[in-house]
């Protein structure tokens, strides 16, 4: 089961191999680690001032979720894809996306309500800023409220892996401020159908939603 997140914190603390996978994962969704990297587990260790017994175990976590790979030789890689890999991916996630959004419709509350706009709000201080890589890590954090607000955190957390490893190929799509406002922008536009407590304007709102995402990203591949 994964761990319960409220507002952002986590409700019980982080172990160190939980903060290292956390941070890691941050990183590579938000594209500041690429694909094809090398993460060597001496250099982790230092970095987070950590044994290298949490950072193998954060390492094994993400190689599982297949966000990153071993390499024919010691050592570990973020995943790589051939686009069409990325496509059929992209594809999946394109069902279960709307399909949260579908299921989000049907369960809002107040709480979830908060947290969608409170994220978005977020998401559009860091566009208007231009902050590229604060929008990208606030980016996922909308969507996850979204996931979060299906009451269901099996489907969150398959939500979420596919947010994880196609996270580097999405983040190069924003190339400058135009980019993060349209991004935001288009939020907006799905908030209000998944806020009309309507399955069938959220399911095809988030539906119309990825499949500009996808496209953007499959082009900048």
């Amino acid at each position: 089961m994964p761990t319960v997140v409220q507002n952002g914190s986590t409700t019980s603390k982080l172990s160190t191999a939980q903060r290292i996978e956390r941070a890691l994962i941050e990183e590579i969704s938000a594209g500041e680690l690429p694909p094809g990297q090398r993460l060597d587990e001496t250099r982790l260790a230092e970095r987070f001032g950590a044994s290298r017994t949490p950072v193998r175990e954060a390492l094994s976590r993400l190689t599982a979720q297949g966000v990153l790979v071993p390499g024919e030789k010691r050592g570990v890689f973020i995943a790589e894809y051939t686009r069409e890999e990325l496509a059929q991916i992209f594809e999946a996630m394109h069902e279960i996306e709307a399909a949260c959004a579908r299921i989000a419709s049907q369960r809002l509350n107040l709480l979830a309500r908060s947290e969608i706009e409170a994220a978005q709000a977020e998401c559009v201080r860091a566009a208007e800023a231009g902050d590229r890589n604060a929008y990208l890590r606030a980016n996922e954090a909308f969507h996850e409220t979204i996931y979060r607000a299906t009451g269901n955190p099996y489907m969150a957390e398959m939500a979420t892996e596919f947010r994880r490893r196609t996270g580097p190929f999405r983040a190069k799509k924003f190339r400058d401020t135009e980019d993060l406002l349209d991004s935001a922008k288009s939020h907006q536009a799905l908030i209000d159908d998944i806020f009309s407590e309507d399955s069938g304007t959220a399911s095809s709102g988030m539906r119309a939603h990825m499949t500009e995402s996808f496209m953007q990203a499959l082009k900048a591949y």
